[in-house]
C-alpha cells in the first residue's frame, strides 16, 4: 500500500484518485479550491483512505508521500513538483498512471490540431474491426477511468495534449501520431521548442516493431522523424511521401509510391475540408499500422460523421446556417475552418487569452472571399479586432456587452444574409466565460436552435 498525492481534482484526477483508491492505496487530495468550492462534485471520493486536504498548500502534504500524481492542469514547474521531486519522490501524470495500470495495445495521437477528430476516427476504426475499444485521454474520458476495465487484447486509442505529454516517463504506444505542430499553448510553455519537445515525447519510448506516424507536409515534424527509434510512417495530403498513406490522382492510397494500395476516393470522405482529408490520411496510417485491414477503413471513411464542436452542422433558421467549431482553440485551427467554408460567413473569434499570434489567420481571413463579418468578443477580442485591421480587414463588429455570449450570437445572427452562414471557430480558449470548448459549443447550440425560423 502507498500513500500517493494527488494534485488537480479535475475530470483526471478525479479518475486517477479513484484508480488508486481501488487498487487498495492511501489517496491524498490536493486542489487549490477548497472542499466547499467543489460542493458535491468529489462525493464519489468520501471513501476510507482517502484523504481531503483540499485548499491545503501541496508542498506541505509531501512528507509520507511515496508518489506524486498531477492532472494535466498542474504543470511541471508547479513548486510542489519541484519540491517533490528535491525530496526524491517520484512525480507521474495521470496518463503515465493509467499507462501503468492498464492493458491492451496503445494508439497515441498529438499534434496542435485535428486530435479529437483524428482519435475518434482511428477509434471508429478499430471497433468497426471488431476490437474491443476505449477512446480516451484529451478527448474527455480520462484514461484512468478505463485503465481498471481493460484486457491484453483491447485497443487504446489515446489523444493526448503537450500538457499530458509533459508528465509521462515508461508511457509507450505501439503506434503513435503527430499530426502537425503550429504555435499554441505559449502561455504555459513559453517557446515554441519547449512545445515542440514535449510533442516529440508521444514517441520517445517506441523501439523496433512500434510506428510513428507523422505528416510529410509539416516541416518541424520531418525534422522530428530523424529521432524516432522506431518505423517512421508518413502522410500526406499534397506529396507522395517514402511510405505511408497519401492522396495520388484524386484517391487515397497507401504504401510505398509503386506498390500503394488504394483505399478509397477523396470524394468518398465523409467529413468535409482539407484538414479532415489530412485527418483520414492520419488514422488511415495508424490504422494499417495496428493491422487494420484496408476494407475495414474504406467502410469507416465512407460512414464516419465527424465529431460534436468541430465544423458541426447544428441548424438552419432564416436560411442560415450555424456552424460550431467551438473546439477550435486557437488560430491555426480557426484557419482550417475558415478554409471549409464556401459560402458568405459570419465568423466569431474571441475568448480567454493564450497569448497567441494572430497576424496570419487574420490574414487568411481577409484573402478568403468568404468571410462576411467577424463579431469579436471576450477577453481577446480588441486584440483581435487590432489584428484584423492590420491586415485590412474592416467589417469587425463588437457588441456592447462582449462578454454576453448570447448577445454575441445574436449580433452574428442579424449579419448573416439568407444562404450563408454564421460560424463559431473561437481562435482562443473558453475559459473567460466558460468551463471549457463543450460549455461554449453547447451554448452557442441552444442559442442558435432557439433564434426564430
Amino acid at each position: 500500500m502507498k500513500r500517493v498525492l494527488v494534485i488537480g481534482m479535475a475530470r483526471s484526477g478525479i479518475a486517477a484518485a479513484r484508480l488508486l483508491h481501488e487498487k487498495g492505496d492511501v489517496v491524498v487530495l490536493s486542489d487549490r479550491k477548497n472542499e466547499a468550492e467543489f460542493g458535491n462534485a468529489l462525493d464519489e471520493l468520501r471513501q476510507e483512505n482517502v484523504e481531503f486536504r483540499l485548499g491545503e498548500d501541496a508542498q506541505s502534504l509531501l512528507p509520507g508521500v511515496d508518489l506524486v500524481v498531477i492532472s494535466p492542469g498542474v504543470p511541471i514547474e508547479h513548486p510542489a513538483v519541484a519540491k517533490a521531486r528535491e525530496m526524491g519522490i517520484e512525480v507521474i501524470g495521470e496518463v503515465e498512471l493509467a499507462y501503468r495500470l492498464s492493458m491492451g495495445k496503445v494508439l497515441a495521437i498529438t499534434g496542435t490540431n485535428g486530435k479529437t477528430t483524428t482519435t475518434t476516427l482511428l477509434g471508429e476504426i478499430c471497433q468497426n474491426a471488431g476490437k474491443h475499444t476505449f477512446v480516451v485521454g484529451n478527448i474527455g474520458a480520462p484514461y484512468a477511468a478505463i485503465a481498471a476495465q481493460t484486457r491484453p487484447d483491447d485497443v487504446i486509442v489515446c489523444e493526448l495534449s503537450s500538457f499530458q505529454l509533459e508528465s509521462i516517463a515508461k508511457f509507450h504506444p505501439m503506434v503513435s501520431a503527430i499530426l502537425n505542430i503550429t504555435e499554441d499553448h505559449m502561455n504555459r510553455h513559453k517557446t515554441m521548442e519547449r512545445y515542440i519537445e514535449l510533442k516529440a515525447r508521444v514517441f520517445e519510448n517506441q523501439k523496433d516493431g512500434d510506428s510513428v506516424v507523422l505528416n510529410y507536409d509539416d516541416p518541424v515534424l520531418r525534422a522530428l522523424a530523424s529521432r524516432a527509434m522506431c518505423r517512421v510512417v508518413w502522410f500526406s495530403r499534397t506529396q507522395v511521401p517514402p511510405f505511408g498513406a497519401f492522396v495520388r490522382e484524386g484517391t487515397l492510397y497507401f504504401g510505398a509510391p509503386d506498390s500503394a494500395r488504394p483505399i478509397c476516393s477523396v470524394d468518398e470522405v465523409n467529413i468535409p475540408g482539407p484538414h479532415n482529408l489530412e485527418n483520414a490520411l492520419a488514422a488511415a496510417a495508424c490504422a494499417v499500422q495496428a493491422g487494420i485491414p484496408i476494407a475495414v477503413i474504406r467502410h469507416t471513411l465512407r460512414t464516419f460523421k465527424g465529431v460534436e464542436h468541430r465544423i458541426e452542422t447544428v441548424c438552419t433558421r432564416r436560411g442560415v446556417t450555424y456552424i460550431n467549431d467551438s473546439k477550435a482553440t486557437n488560430p491555426d485551427s480557426t484557419v482550417k475552418a475558415v478554409e471549409t467554408m464556401n459560402r458568405p460567413t459570419v465568423l466569431l473569434l474571441g475568448g480567454s487569452e493564450k497569448h497567441s499570434d494572430y497576424s496570419a489567420m487574420c490574414e487568411v481571413i481577409r484573402a478568403s472571399g468568404w468571410i462576411s463579418n467577424v463579431v469579436v468578443y471576450g477577453d481577446t477580442g480588441e486584440a483581435i479586432a487590432q489584428a484584423l485591421a492590420r491586415a485590412g480587414y474592416a467589417n469587425v463588429h463588437r457588441p456592447e456587452n462582449d462578454h454576453d455570449f448570447s448577445a454575441v450570437v445574436h449580433l452574428a445572427a442579424s449579419l448573416a444574409q439568407p444562404g450563408g452562414n454564421v460560424l463559431l471557430s473561437p481562435a482562443c480558449a473558453s475559459f473567460d466565460m466558460f468551463n471549457d470548448f463543450e460549455h461554449r459549443g453547447e451554448a452557442f447550440k441552444r442559442i442558435a436552435s432557439a433564434l426564430d425560423d
